[in-house]
């Protein structure tokens, strides 16, 4: 049985069109670099916060639009 190394998420395909363009001339190589990097960055921040007290006010709705901005709200 063969490890599994990746999976697939579906993302609507205007948010990953908009992706595409917004990595135009940047460092990343693909739309799916990008998501993975955001993610990471995203997630960084979670585990974080998560070490320490409760999520402020504040830093819940910066989180929540983070994920608006990303097509998940």
């Amino acid at each position: 049985m063969q490890k599994e190394t990746r999976v697939t998420v579906k993302i609507p395909r205007p948010l990953y069109r908009r992706i595409q363009q917004v990595i135009e001339n940047t460092g990343f190589s693909s739309p799916t670099d990008f998501i993975v990097f955001v993610l990471r960055d995203l997630m960084g921040e979670v585990e974080t916060k998560a070490d320490s007290d409760d999520f402020s006010p504040d830093e819940l709705q910066v989180i929540k639009q983070k994920l608006k901005n990303l097509g998940y709200l």
